[in-house]
């Protein structure tokens, strides 16, 4: 994800732009015109959340519920709204852009699956769908991707994390750890945790770092001097231009 651009002399390559749940500043997330319109506005490709309907299929929505309260996996693929794509359908509808398939599976939410069977079921997709090399699979249940390298290492893996107010703090040299440990790819830290000795650290042990979400112009040329390896953002088309001034 290190290829999106070369940068100017002393800073390597810039960070990939990657579009959080499509260009959701510019289009209603999560939705085909959000994948496709974040490519329209420079970005490599885009993050996306996938769930588990009633029948089976993978569906690409953020939340367990709808906004009207029915619970998705309670619901056939086909009584969702209109708005709401298979993973399928977005890998038809952007053929050549990169994904980040974010799983979620959180234990507290309706829908969690301590068996991993998602997990599982996605890797199948992507399979099937031939798909790999431009894929890179992600979660904030850290279980969850592990089940995905054990059903195929071939796949890039990134493992989610956020300074949740709610839980202990988070040590990011810990994090890094534990994904080395586990063969994970990249880490993909909340954008406040992320300064230039957790980017150097990552890099030394071979880890990539994407970080989540920023829309600042400042701070995404900061995080290109401390050489993320992508951003992710609700907005494209303002990161583009932010680096294009380094």
């Amino acid at each position: 994800m290190t290829d999106f651009a070369d940068a100017p002399d002393g800073i390597g390559k810039l960070p990939a732009i990657v579009a959080h749940r499509g260009a959701s500043f510019a289009y209603a997330e999560n939705t085909i015109a959000a994948f496709v319109g974040a490519q329209e506005l420079g970005a490599v490709g885009s993050e996306l959340d996938v769930r588990k309907a009633a029948d089976g299929v993978l569906v690409v929505h953020h939340d367990a519920h709808l906004n009207d309260g029915r619970l998705i996996r309670d619901l056939a693929s086909a009584a969702l709204p209109e708005f709401v794509p298979t993973l399928s359908e977005v890998f038809a509808a952007v053929p050549d852009g990169f994904i980040n398939v974010e799983i979620k599976n959180h234990a507290h939410e309706p829908d969690f699956d301590a068996d991993q069977a998602v997990a599982r079921e996605v890797v199948e997709l992507l399979g099937e769908l031939g798909v790999g090399d431009r894929v890179l699979v992600s979660s904030f249940d850290f279980e969850t991707v592990l089940a995905v390298r054990e059903a195929d290492d071939r796949l890039q893996t990134g493992w989610l994390f956020w300074d949740d107010p709610d839980h202990e703090q988070i040590v990011v040299a810990d994090e890094i750890a534990r994904a080395v440990d586990h063969g994970v790819n990249a880490i993909h830290p909340h954008n406040p945790l992320v300064g230039a000795e957790v980017v150097l650290q990552a890099h030394d042990a071979g880890l990539a770092v994407n970080v989540w979400t920023t829309d600042d112009p400042d701070r995404h040329r900061e995080l290109a001097l401390f050489g993320v390896d992508a951003v992710i953002t609700n907005k494209p088309d303002v990161a583009k231009e932010a680096f294009s001034q380094l």
